[in-house]
């Protein structure tokens, strides 16, 4: 598990498909010795295996047919900048919110916008655009995980959303290196996939061809 509270940035250094999985290597010298292999690391916001490499400052990941279609990485080149989150060990102070690695989609970037005219201090407003099937799982002022980031919803204008973002995590993520039209890694909060789904299956329970034809419909 993670919390969404981003450890360090990496380089991609290679993406290379195969005929099964496609092999990614990243340089992320801020994690050397804190990793062994297969462990998880999170990459965007993405629970990945590490794979050992001959360099101690960089690893590899193998990566899923699923993965590359579900997820923003089958998009990465050479010198992209990723998120990299190592998980939290159990006891540890939840600083964000619980975050699984399991994105659910991705969303188009429409905005990455300053509020004040100090770029230095500023804080930001991010408008993205979610996918339909997203929308029930999102509430204003709730978390999120967008590239791998635990963020806030600050208001809900469907299909777009608006998270507000504070200087620190504009400049430690990758987010200050996105352009409009990228597309970002969606994970909604656990619980607020739990509360969608059963609030679907109490519909299909009582929202019956019986129901509807005794209620006028």
């Amino acid at each position: 598990m993670f919390t969404g509270l981003i450890e360090t940035t990496g380089t991609v250094l290679s993406f290379t498909p195969g005929e099964g999985a496609t092999r990614l290597v990243i340089a992320a010298p801020a994690l050397h010795g804190r990793w062994h292999t297969g462990d998880s690391i999170a990459v965007n916001g993405v629970c990945l295996t590490a794979i050992p490499l001959p360099e101690p400052d960089r690893f590899a990941a193998d990566l899923a047919g699923e993965t590359l279609a579900r997820t923003n990485l089958g998009g990465l080149t050479p010198d992209a900048t990723v998120n990299l989150e190592l998980p939290t060990p159990a006891g540890s102070p939840l600083g964000g919110h619980v975050v699984q690695g399991h994105v659910d989609a991705t969303g188009s970037l429409v905005s990455l916008l300053p509020l004040h005219n100090d770029l230095a201090t500023t804080d930001w407003r991010l408008t993205l655009e979610i996918p339909d099937h997203l929308s029930s799982q999102i509430i204003s002022q709730g978390s999120i995980t967008i590239n791998g980031i635990s963020l806030t919803v600050a208001r809900l204008d469907l299909p777009r959303i608006e998270i507000a973002i504070i200087p620190h995590t504009y400049r430690a993520t990758n987010l200050h290196t996105l352009q409009p039209g990228a597309l970002l890694n969606i994970e909604t909060d656990a619980l607020a996939k739990y509360a969608a789904a059963q609030r679907a299956a109490s519909l299909q329970d009582w929202l019956t061809p019986a129901y509807l034809i005794a209620n006028g419909y």
